[in-house]
Parts: C-alpha cells; structure tokens; sequence
C-alpha cells in the first residue's frame, strides 16, 4: 500500500467523523478564549509547568551523568544537570520574574529574526521575496512592540501567546471537519 492511498483513507476517517472534530475545534477555540482572558494566569502556569519539567530534565541528566561514569563527558553531564536545576527552581519559585525574563529573551528573539529575514530577503531577492520582507518587519515590529511594554508585557505575553495558539488549532480544526463533511 502506497502512501497516497494511506492519505485517502485518512480523508475518509475525516469525514465520518467530523462532528467530532467540529466539537474538538469548538472546544480548542472555547479554551483558547479562556486562556487569552486569563492571560496572566496562563503565563505564571506555564511558567511553573516549564519550570517542573526542567527540574525532571536535571535529574535525568544527573542520574545519567553517575550511570555513565567512564565517559569522557561527565562533567558536562553534571554541569547541564546543575543548570537544568537551578533554572527549574527559578521557573517555580519566582514564576513571575522567570516569564518576565523569559518575555525579554522573546522580544530579544523576535528583533533578530526580523531583522535576519528582512536583510536575507532584501539579499537574496528570490521569488517573492517581498513576503519573506513582510514576515521579518512585523516579527521585528513585534519585538519591538514586546520591548516597548517590557517589564510589564512579562506578566501576560506568554498566556496570551499560548491562548492564541489554542484558538488558532481551534479553528484548523472547524475548517478541517466542515471540509470533510461538505467534501462527499
């Protein structure tokens, strides 16, 4: 079996079953509005669950480190462990000075990429570049944006960032089931 034909039965999967998906993407779309509402809520939340995951990593890596005493590597093992710690414990006990600093690297993020896509793009000049410029000067403009709110945009930016991701998936969702139910 082909892998084209594995797609087609995937559709059809899709289509009888597209009130589920409707609902799934309703219900994405209905926590999402819940999460950008609650934005500061779903910063400080995240933050902590970036932090408890952090500190599992850490102590992965340190039992490793102990578990592969003769490589040559250890002490770059026990370091990452160290690292992994002690910014897991940032992350949890501080959460709201950890998602501000955590905003700053985002702001910092943005800025560059924006600036790296609009001078590739204005280099290179490959088809449809203009996109390629466009996509960097509202990424640049987002970081400057993020920045000019700093160090209060700490407090909500990542909540939100995460509250629109769930309702954009909400909304993938809804097109991808209404699609497939009008698509007989």
């Amino acid at each position: 079996m082909n892998n084209l034909s594995l797609y087609f039965r995937d559709i059809e999967s899709v289509r009888k079953n597209w009130g589920w998906f409707l609902a799934l993407g309703l219900l994405l779309v209905a926590l999402g509005a819940g999460v950008v509402s609650s934005a500061y809520y779903a910063t400080v939340f995240s933050v902590v669950l970036f932090g408890a995951l952090l500190i599992c990593t850490g102590v992965v890596q340190f039992i490793q480190a102990f578990l592969a005493r003769k490589w040559s590597g250890i002490f770059l093992a026990l370091f990452l462990s160290v690292l992994y710690l002690v910014t897991g414990v940032m992350c949890v006990s501080n959460p709201t000075m950890s998602a501000i600093g955590l905003t700053l690297g985002i702001a910092a993020f943005c800025f560059v990429a924006g600036i790296f896509r609009m001078l590739a793009s204005l280099m290179l000049r490959f088809d449809h570049w203009g996109w390629v410029f466009f996509n960097g000067l509202v990424t640049f403009i987002l970081g400057i944006l993020i920045y000019s709110d700093w160090p209060v945009s700490g407090l909500w930016l990542i909540g939100l960032f995460i509250g629109i991701d769930i309702i954009l998936s909400g909304w993938s969702w809804i097109f991808l089931s209404l699609a497939a139910r009008l698509k007989k």
